[in-house]
């Protein structure tokens, strides 16, 4: 069975790209006692320390709730801690754990090895280009 091409559209090919390598990165990240999404939370808790709850789903595209359950289960398994957020009383920001730092900086290079196995037939421009288009269109669609 052949995949989709070009006909498809933009948006189920992103999907069906992301799908595909989910599958892949889930199979890493399972050896590290990781999921994908929280992969991503320990991903975006490192580049923004003291998100919110909010933020954070907003980030890996969940639901409020969903993050709120996310970042319960990193906090069980010592990856995240909660803390009062000094601006705003109703809201507690999120924060890496020692551990939290250590099991992402473990589980990463899989997933860069699994992302260099799905980009290997790609000359490095393309890679680069790929990265550029992908990064407009998220700048695109939350602007």
């Amino acid at each position: 069975m052949s995949g989709p091409d070009d006909s498809f559209g933009v948006t189920f090919l992103v999907r069906h790209a992301w799908l595909s390598m989910r599958s892949a990165v889930a199979v890493a990240l399972a050896e590290h006692g990781l999921s994908v999404q929280q992969y991503g939370a320990l991903m975006v808790l490192t580049h923004h320390p003291g998100f919110t709850v909010a933020d954070v789903g907003r980030m890996v595209g969940t639901a409020r709730q969903s993050a709120n359950e996310l970042i319960t289960g990193l906090e069980k398994a010592g990856l995240a801690e909660r803390r009062p957020n000094p601006q705003d009383r109703r809201t507690q920001q999120v924060f890496l754990t020692p551990a939290g730092k250590h099991r992402l900086a473990t589980a990463a290079p899989a997933v860069l090895e699994v992302e260099a196995e799905l980009e290997a037939s790609f000359a490095a421009s393309d890679r680069a280009t790929a990265r550029d288009w992908l990064a407009q269109m998220v700048r695109n669609a939350n602007s």
